[in-house]
């Protein structure tokens, strides 16, 4: 029987390995899975490589997880936010490595590894610093750049609902950049508010299948005053 949920998030990151290159889903805040970089914090692995669309805010999620000073390199498209001071910190000092990635092109190297394309043109970039020591090529009178597809070990993704085959929903914009990173990552685990049985999710809501799905771990979730959601306690 196939079944996907496993009891912890400890159990689920069990075996992340020193090293690895770690997608992370997200935009801004939106659909940041939180409890996973937790999760990933106190299970220990370092040198990290760390793809998301930032560098993280504040010091919580994606910037605690810089501030343990297990990452390596950040793989990203807006690392410079209003509050972006520990990446800010690090990177200055020379304790962080950053490959700048247009928004566009991020989206696509992640969908290419996923689809199994070796390397796609783009003309993104072309005649900047972005573009500097790739090779280019015109193509029908226009100037592109050779982009390669990231890879991860492994993915933190956050969904709406999952059910124990994998198959996941999102709510709206925290879908992002979880879909392409589950398909573009060996190992994708995936954080869900709510298990539903097989049969339940409208197959034409799934928006990542089951097989790109290898663990499910549920999170709860509770109203705060302000009508938003915070995790449980």
């Amino acid at each position: 029987m196939i079944n996907k949920i496993v009891a912890s998030i400890a159990e689920a990151l069990a075996d992340v390995r020193d090293g690895s290159t770690v997608l992370i889903g997200g935009f801004g805040t939106a659909g940041i899975p939180a409890e996973l970089i937790d999760g990933l914090i106190a299970q220990g692995a370092k040198d990290l490589v760390v793809v998301n669309n930032n560098a993280g805010n504040a010091e919580y999620g994606l910037a605690a997880l810089l501030k343990s000073g297990r990452v390596r390199k950040v793989i990203c498209s807006f690392p410079r936010q209003v509050d972006s001071w520990v990446f800010d910190e690090l990177y200055r000092s020379g304790k962080l490595e950053l490959e700048l990635v247009p928004q566009g092109n991020l989206a696509e190297r992640l969908r290419a590894a996923g689809a199994g394309i070796g390397a796609f043109f783009c003309p993104t970039g072309y005649g900047t610093e972005l573009a500097k020591g790739k090779e280019t090529r015109e193509i029908q009178g226009k100037q592109y750049v050779l982009e390669y597809p990231i890879h991860g070990d492994v993915a933190l993704i956050k969904a709406e609902a999952g059910d124990r085959w994998g198959n996941l929903v999102y709510r709206k914009a925290a879908r992002n950049f979880g879909p392409v990173m589950a398909m573009a990552a060996k190992t994708t685990v995936a954080s869900v508010h709510e298990i539903r049985e097989l049969g339940e999710l409208d197959p034409e809501a799934v928006v990542t299948p089951g097989i790109f799905v290898h663990r499910i771990v549920r999170i709860p979730r509770v109203a705060t005053q302000a009508g938003g959601f915070r995790k449980a306690a």
